[in-house]
């Protein structure tokens, strides 16, 4: 659902409950800026979130585990996406 900011100001109460539904998009001047989404759905995104780290931060435990992982088969596909890939 998208709404510019004077709708929401004036319908914030609907606009509140709706949100705990489903993400409320917030426009200025025709442009995303804001979206309004439930603190359940927050906390879980939040839960989500990952911490970034070096490669040279890796134990030489964590970098012989990621030299053994293996692309499950389901996802064969995307080599054929990087297949003509140069950086």
């Amino acid at each position: 659902m998208r709404v510019t900011t004077a709708e929401f100001i004036k319908q914030y109460g609907r606009l509140a409950d709706q949100a705990l539904s489903e993400p409320v998009t917030i426009t200025k001047n025709g442009r995303d800026r804001l979206v309004v989404i439930s603190a359940g759905e927050y906390d879980r995104l939040m839960r989500r979130d990952r911490r970034a780290i070096r490669a040279t931060e890796l134990t030489d435990a964590e970098l012989a585990l990621i030299a053994k992982a293996e692309v499950p088969a389901e996802y064969a596909y995307l080599d054929e996406e990087l297949k003509d890939w140069q950086p």
